[in-house]
């Protein structure tokens, strides 16, 4: 690490001579209604350490050659919808989102709901008659959400019950990096939206937020040597104004030749270009595969800590998954968009059927800190080793289910033991995380 950030800031201070048109510099997320929800405490969270770097000294380091496997794994699917000559979505994932509309209501936050003519203008907007009818590729000119239907809309189940309001929205269906290649399908019939597929998520995109890519431009970008940032809540700047909020997690291109970095610009034509990037310190951004070592272990870990809990990254924030997704691919480790995906991702150990005692013991034993995930059906964790004899997580965690089928909020990025809440009587035992931990994914 320390050698890549001389090597970082020795071109830096090359860049600083040039007249480069994009920085990259520290900044915050905007703040939004997300900051005002809830964020419960449990006691987990004053009993355990929550600094990441008290586990750090766990880990086992990868082999290079294991984390070169890996890393070359996750450039061929970060790659992938430039070489796909169609939609590669399974028959079960397509078309979910017409069914959830059309099968049972679906409401505005306040509770209203969203009537039949609305949800119809959507689907007709959708133009799936066109589907794969264009097969342009493109890449992410800015951080952009995808959504599930053509409109920037929300929709939800019904906000009157626990867990179907705001923040889930399930027209939020992911949000992209920067730098993300993409295949298109089609366009809607408004052409405000392309319906695309990306490494890890599909769906609607607004047409502003990409730019159409030609071989050219895939010969000079798909170069083989790429950075990450290693910092959360960057931004890029084109002539002091803000073009995006970069989270850590995002890709950037090295150029062979000079070295600079390197982010995907429009022309007035919707056309890419190569655009050179300065980033404003060495530290924010590095070569991946970043080496597994304790010290970066820690140090990206504690930049997720905190963070409030957004549904399919809505609000510039995450949810489970794009937690642990962001935090293995500097590493070289790819994931894709959700907990149940991201389970068959890596080497799988059931523990469905344990008693807790033997669950703690088998995590505690077979589990690699920090490279590996624990897994229940609808949530995904980051096991970070023991302490004191109790398997301790990080995750971004909505709440946990109360008797009353309520919920204790937490609400953002926590570190915890696998029964956060033991110490209440108000929380449900069924539903006690370890006793619903199905499986160790292991990397």
């Amino acid at each position: 690490m320390y050698k890549k950030l001389l090597f970082a800031f020795s071109i830096l201070l090359l860049w600083t001579s040039l007249d480069a048109a994009y920085y990259l510099k520290e900044s915050k997320r905007t703040k939004s209604k997300i900051d005002r929800m809830p964020k419960g405490k449990v006691a987990d969270m004053k009993r355990i350490p929550q600094n990441p770097a008290y586990y750090a000294n766990q880990i086992k380091p990868f082999s290079k050659a294991k984390q070169a496997k890996w890393d070359k794994a996750f450039n061929k699917k970060y790659f992938k919808p430039w070489t796909i000559k169609k939609l590669s979505i399974p028959k079960k994932d397509f078309g979910w989102e017409v069914r959830f509309v059309t099968k049972r209501p679906i409401y505005k936050a306040k509770g209203s709901v969203i009537p039949p003519s609305v949800y119809k203008k959507w689907i007709k907007n959708a133009n799936y008659k066109a589907l794969d009818s264009k097969k342009y590729k493109a890449i992410t000119i800015r951080r952009t959400n995808v959504k599930a239907l053509p409109t920037s809309s929300a929709f939800y189940r019904d906000p009157k019950r626990t867990g179907e309001g705001f923040p889930f929205d399930y027209n939020q269906n992911s949000a992209l990096h920067i730098n993300i290649p993409l295949h298109i399908s089609h366009f809607s019939k408004d052409n405000r939206w392309a319906f695309v597929q990306a490494s890890y998520s599909f769906g609607w995109v607004r047409t502003t937020d990409l730019a159409f890519v030609d071989t050219a431009f895939v010969r000079q970008f798909k170069n083989g040597r790429y950075a990450m940032t290693i910092k959360d809540n960057l931004r890029l700047y084109h002539h002091k104004k803000s073009v995006s909020i970069v989270k850590l997690g995002a890709l950037f291109p090295m150029d062979k030749k000079s070295h600079n970095l390197i982010v995907a610009g429009r022309d007035k034509k919707g056309r890419a270009t190569i655009e050179k990037v300065i980033p404003s310190r060495p530290y924010i951004i590095a070569q991946k595969p970043l080496a597994f070592t304790p010290k970066n272990v820690a140090l990206l870990a504690k930049e997720f800590y905190g963070e409030p809990y957004g549904w399919g990254g809505s609000y510039e924030c995450r949810d489970c998954s794009a937690t642990t997704r962001d935090f293995l691919g500097p590493f070289g480790i790819f994931l894709r968009r959700n907990s149940s995906k991201q389970a068959l991702d890596g080497k799988k150990i059931y523990i469905k059927g344990l008693s807790k005692a033997k669950k703690k013991a088998k995590i505690i034993r077979d589990a690699e800190p920090f490279r590996s995930l624990l897994h229940v059906p609808g949530h995904i964790v980051l096991y970070l080793g023991q302490y004191k004899g109790e398997p301790v997580i990080m995750h971004t965690y909505w709440g946990i289910r109360k008797k009353n089928r309520s919920k204790l909020i937490t609400g953002r990025t926590i570190i915890t033991t696998t029964e956060p809440g033991k110490e209440r009587s108000d929380i449900r035992e069924n539903s006690k995380l370890i006793n619903t931990l199905k499986n160790i994914i292991i990397f």
